[in-house]
């Protein structure tokens, strides 16, 4: 009978074993990156509420195929889903604003026109936000409407060929340094998306100030005055709000895999602290009430990570569902929260400092936790599937 192998404080499930060598080297690029080049810098970036050089940072990323990086075609790398869950996991780990630069460009802006664009569309626009030349935006949420996107009041009306835009878009990832913004709008046709390219007159993207969460990532509104634009550029394939959801749907997977990165991160440091940190004489990782703490949060995290990699797998078979994703959704990011909160204790007052990642981990959270779908729309899309009625109304 061979021996088993050591228990591995880092891994204590063993959910390596189900990662293939080309997932493990995807991972370990990225985690490499992200140690290299944000995490030095991330906690002075929060504290001054920026992300500089973003551009520079988008063109590593898209050398590193982490841009679109489950799609296909068009400089895209082709990664399996768990492959780009990995990539989201280790850049939330060090940082909640870096994963989401990547989940807007790749989830939402590049798969609407890879999935509901014309092949012109795909061909002008892809390759170069691929390389991270091109940044790109998504507009749905608006002032008045985030849960409920179907009470939008952008509107886009016919001009002879040309469509002309107006209305409001809010909370927009990306916004303000966005070279191509997919918006969406009512027409009388339905809700309609398009490529905009933000150069056009009429439109403009005001970055948001004075965050107190995701403050290493640039956040915009979306306004659209009398924007114009060519018959070429509405998205074809893309009519009513299915198309927007399906986008959202993709974005979501993301964000099952991101929210353990940070969870992770918290964890990792809590434990760290408690095996050095000193009270009473001996280190307080040697305390029933703390050994408690790590042990649950050490459960939960797994747990997580091996829902992610469940819902990857069904991903990558085309079998998972948009209720699973939000199953995976619900459970894993307020599951990071609840750890976040609890590596904060371990660690006392020290847990407020930027010194340590786990406030911003946690402060981070609190915007994860409502975009892609607050809470309640998850349970919302959960009650329903288990019990066939809607309660959204």
């Amino acid at each position: 009978m061979s021996a088993l192998p050591p228990f591995d404080p880092a891994d204590p499930l063993g959910l390596d074993d189900l990662l293939d060598p080309e997932d493990l080297a995807v991972r370990d690029t990225v985690r490499s990156w992200a140690a290299d080049r944000v995490l030095p810098h991330v906690a002075d970036w929060y504290e001054r509420g920026e992300l500089p050089g973003l551009h520079e940072l988008a063109r590593e990323l898209g050398a590193m195929g982490a841009l679109g990086m489950s799609l296909t075609g068009y400089g895209c790398a082709g990664a399996s889903a768990v492959q780009y869950g990995l990539a989201c996991l280790e850049l939330e780990a060090a940082d909640s604003g870096i994963r989401s630069l990547v989940s807007v460009q790749g989830s939402l802006a590049m798969y609407a026109i890879h999935r509901f664009g014309s092949e012109e569309q795909k061909q002008h626009w892809l390759p170069r936000m691929a390389s991270g030349e091109v940044i790109g935006c998504f507009g749905l949420t608006e002032p008045d409407h985030g849960s409920d996107p179907a009470g939008m009041r952008t509107h886009a009306k016919r001009e002879g060929t040309d469509w002309v835009l107006n209305g409001r878009k809010m909370w927009i990832t990306n916004g303000s340094v966005a070279g191509v913004a997919v918006v969406w709008a009512r027409t009388d046709e339905g809700v309609r998306g398009f490529a905009v390219p933000t150069e056009t007159e009429g439109f403009a993207a005001p970055e948001i100030k004075h965050k107190l969460s995701l403050r290493a990532s640039v956040t915009s509104e979306l306004v659209l005055d009398d924007v114009r634009l060519p018959a070429e550029a509405v998205l074809p394939e893309a009519l009513g709000l299915r198309a927007p959801l399906n986008c959202l749907s993709h974005a979501r997977y993301g964000i099952v895999w991101g929210s353990m990165g940070a969870a992770r991160a918290s964890f990792e440091s809590a434990l760290g602290y408690a095996k050095t940190r000193e009270q009473f004489g001996r280190p307080i990782g040697g305390f029933q009430l703390t050994q408690a703490k790590l042990a649950d949060m050490a459960v939960e995290l797994h747990k997580g990570l091996l829902l992610a990699y469940h819902l990857g797998r069904r991903m990558d078979a085309g079998t998972l569902r948009p209720e699973q994703v939000s199953f995976g959704k619900l459970n894993n990011v307020r599951e990071a929260i609840a750890i976040c909160r609890t590596a904060r204790t371990i660690l006392g007052a020290n847990g407020i400092s930027l010194e340590y990642p786990v406030m911003r981990h946690a402060a981070n959270l609190e915007s994860v936790l409502t975009y892609e779908g607050t809470t309640e729309m998850h349970q919302l899309v959960l009650g329903k599937a288990l019990t066939g009625l809607e309660a959204f109304r």
